[in-house]
């Protein structure tokens, strides 16, 4: 697998994945171009050079992970696999992770280039502002986040938004106080004391993927990615805060988050994965700059919340999670799940055994639907990763009088764009999900009419035969 982000990028170069674009403005082109890009049928990784005001090497690299097939790559998982096969694949893998402990090194590329004190200024960097109403430039929009628990060695490695607001301040969103982070920093502010924090930007995709897990508490990032990667991951110990920072980062800040009591700066809007602004500016907790190490040419990692279906992942990894969790409940025949529009619609596909089936399924994926409003069950003809393939089963399986069920009080979050703002303000984030049945009817499926489809295994086995003549190098006449 790749070492770190520089040889991805090359990786992804090398399946024909990337962009090089050149001379775009950091403020509001650089996540207007990243949009359209991961909106088009190519969806295509970026990377952005020559930006306005920035010489040539300070670089911003978006789209990241965004297709099936780079996510797959960042996975270490065979990028050529059918979505579905791929996130069936990478379940499997996840069940199977060892943790890998990081390995000490006594230096890192990033030091190559040092700046401390009163020559720390983040203006050197092409922070972009992805978002025309984005409350300022986010450096951090898939930083890691590293901070030390003070009473263990637990070492957090999440992903948290952080905002620029001066040369050397910046805001760290952690968005509600049971965040590791938040619950981490607190123990230092309970002692009138300021957290030592470390922030990465420009790790390698499976430090990315790490920190978007919902690892428990006391669980290691780095040792997941190490998992990941089957290797352990290399960390230098941070000159200032003595904290591990991944040795082949691009870009690291090192410094402390002071106690709000103290000080706190209004952080936001931000555009979030919903597609919409869902909270104002608030109060957030603020991070003294008080080292930047960069390796040469830099390049700064950019993933931010985008209108769905860009998310920031290509395989919806928490469907592989619900998958699971079908299984360990004993609901067997389940052949596939997905989830579509950023994670909002969760479908799973499955071969119906008896009846009620397809109804226990459903229920089970709607409780672990984290604010998605529609659940949908198909057949096992169906590939769930294609929304035309599902809305097929829908519109010719699915009786609405008889095959759809509301659940009401059911669990969302405070990004949802659909709570009423009294409930948003009184911390009453519950809506309702639709259960949309969309398999034949248990009994009388053996009468119900033959499908002229290829089931989904039939098609795969075409594609792979007859991929060499469906690419599109066979039809621009380009050898493969």
């Amino acid at each position: 697998m790749y070492r770190d982000l520089r040889e991805f990028i090359d990786q992804v170069e090398g399946v024909g994945a990337l962009r090089r674009v050149h001379g775009a403005d950091p403020k509001f082109e650089l996540g207007g171009i990243t949009e359209v890009a991961a909106g088009s049928p190519d969806c295509p990784a970026l990377l952005f050079d020559n930006i306005v005001g920035f010489g040539s090497g300070y670089r911003v690299f978006s789209n990241a992970t965004t297709s099936p097939q780079r996510a797959a790559l960042a996975l270490g998982i065979d990028p050529q696999l059918r979505p579905v096969d791929a996130l069936k694949t990478w379940k499997e893998k996840r069940g199977t992770l060892k943790a890998v402990a990081p390995a000490m090194v006594k230096d890192a590329p990033f030091f190559e280039n040092s700046f401390e004190g009163d020559d720390v200024d983040l203006g050197r960097f092409p922070v972009p502002t992805w978002h025309p109403k984005d409350g300022g430039p986010y450096i951090g929009s898939g930083s890691l986040v590293v901070t030390g628990d003070p009473d263990s060695d637990w070492i957090n490695a999440s992903i948290y938004r952080v905002q620029v607001h001066g040369k050397n301040l910046v805001t760290v969103q952690f968005d509600h106080q049971g965040r590791h982070g938040a619950i981490i920093a607190r123990k230092y502010w309970d002692e009138g004391k300021p957290c030592p924090i470390v922030i990465v930007n420009g790790q390698d995709p499976a430090l990315f993927v790490a920190g978007f897990e919902y690892l428990p508490e006391g669980g290691s990032e780095y040792e997941f990615a190490g998992a990941i990667k089957g290797v352990p991951l290399d960390v230098v110990r941070g000159p200032r805060t003595g904290l591990p920072i991944p040795a082949y980062a691009e870009i690291i800040m090192e410094g402390m988050l002071l106690p709000p009591s103290e000080i706190t700066l209004p952080e936001g809007p931000f555009g979030e994965f919903t597609g919409y602004y869902a909270a104002d500016t608030r109060p957030a907790a603020v991070m003294r700059v008080d080292a930047v190490y960069h390796r040469t040419n830099p390049i700064l990692f950019g993933s931010p919340p985008l209108k769905p279906p860009r998310f920031h992942f290509g395989l919806p990894m928490r469907a592989a999670t619900i998958w699971g969790n079908l299984e360990a409940c004993g609901v067997t025949d389940v052949v596939g799940a997905w989830q579509h529009v950023s994670q909002l619609m969760t479908v799973v596909a499955l071969k119906q055994r008896y009846a009620g089936h397809s109804k226990r399924a459903a229920l089970i994926a709607a409780a672990n639907s984290y604010m998605g409003r529609l659940v949908v069950v198909v057949d096992e003809d169906v590939d769930p990763s294609n929304l035309a393939d599902v809305m097929w089963a829908v519109t010719t399986r699915c009786e609405p009088s008889e095959a759809v069920d509301i659940v009401r009080n059911a669990w969302t979050s405070s990004l949802d764009p659909r709570l009423l703002p009294a409930a948003r303000a009184a911390g009453a984030t519950s809506h309702s999900k639709m259960i949309i049945d969309a398999c034949k009817p248990f009994s009388w499926i053996n009468e119900y009419p033959i499908s002229s489809a290829l089931m989904p295994a039939e098609a795969a086995e075409i594609e792979a035969k007859w991929r060499h003549a469906l690419s599109p190098a066979a039809f621009c006449g380009v050898p493969e």
